[in-house]
């Protein structure tokens, strides 16, 4: 009997429109991140780069074809670790993130 991880986590990718919301997401987050770092010179917008990166790693897990489960697995993991550990460091040392 799969577990309720393999199920969710090691399924097959969605394909469709969802990973391309995803991406366009990481486009305007990527805008947003330039305009913090590179416009007004501010480096108070450091949290959108895991935001990036998690978005991102799952949005190419989706993108995956079907045939490719365990990459796409390994994908949503990581996506899950990025944005786990931007709560942590929110939580943990917010000075890090917020200035």
């Amino acid at each position: 009997m799969p577990s309720i991880v393999d199920k969710t986590v090691f399924s097959e990718p969605s394909g469709g429109l969802f990973p391309v919301v995803q991406l366009c997401g990481v486009l305007v987050m990527s805008g947003l991140y330039w305009q913090y770092a590179v416009v007004e010179q501010s480096m108070s917008g450091n949290w959108l780069l895991f935001m990036i990166a998690g978005t991102a790693l799952s949005g190419v897990a989706e993108s995956l074809p079907n045939n490719r489960r365990r990459e796409a697995g390994v994908l949503r993991l990581a996506a899950v670790l990025v944005l786990t550990c931007l709560l942590a460091v929110l939580f943990l040392a917010p000075e890090l993130l917020i200035e």
